[in-house]
């Protein structure tokens, strides 16, 4: 599973809201990476295409695919599974593409576990203010406030795992915050900056209290 001409595993994490998938969409667009599309018991939203978004599964055939080991990773959020397919990922790394995972900090901590050959990594994206992050939800989820503060209850416990990832980025400005994880995933070589690590952290204690 090693090689100088394998892809690269770029994943991106965040609370529920905070614009990761958006990012991984332009990322894939704009750049030379395949879209690890996930397997979930969730329905489709309106917006949502089978094959494209996510491959729609009963939590039945879920489970059937984790008793047959076909998950690389998996986890559960908000009561519905989420899972990434191991033999699709493989091929398309071990054919030299770059695959981009949109998935929470759970499924990441499992890729890590795994101490795979191939290069891995890891973005956290955080929002710009907790009501910037409720009204993204409500805009997403068409109003539902229901659904948006299940998440917000949620988010004090995500946001914390940003420590575990190699960069963080608050997502004030799409265009902005696009070309900052481009430009850390083409930088070799990548060492923590303890002033910008000190940065976020206050943003993450600004956004939890």
């Amino acid at each position: 599973m090693s090689g100088n001409n394998e892809g690269t595993i770029v994943i991106l994490s965040s609370p529920s809201g905070a614009g990761k998938t958006t990012l991984v969409n332009e990322i894939s667009k704009k750049n030379n990476f395949q879209i690890s599309i996930s397997y979930t018991t969730r329905k489709p939203r309106s917006n949502e295409t089978e094959g494209k978004d996510y491959y729609f599964v009963s939590e039945t055939e879920f489970k059937n695919l984790i008793d047959e080991d076909k998950f690389l990773e998996y986890a559960k959020v908000f009561q519905h599974y989420y899972g990434s397919s191991k033999d699709v990922v493989f091929k398309k790394l071990n054919n030299g593409e770059n695959v981009i995972f949109d998935i929470d900090w759970q499924g990441t901590e499992q890729i890590k576990r795994k101490k795979l050959n191939y290069k891995i990594v890891t973005i956290f994206i955080l929002p710009p203010s907790r009501d910037e992050l409720y009204n993204r939800l409500l805009n997403r989820d068409r109003n539902d406030e229901k659904i948006a503060k299940e998440r917000m209850t949620q988010f004090n416990e995500d946001v914390l795992h940003w420590r575990n990832y190699d960069f963080v980025v608050i997502n004030d400005d799409l265009e902005n915050c696009y070309k900052k994880i481009i430009n850390y995933i083409k930088t070799t070589n990548n060492k923590k900056d303890p002033n910008y690590q000190k940065l976020i952290s206050l943003h993450v204690e600004s956004l939890i209290n």
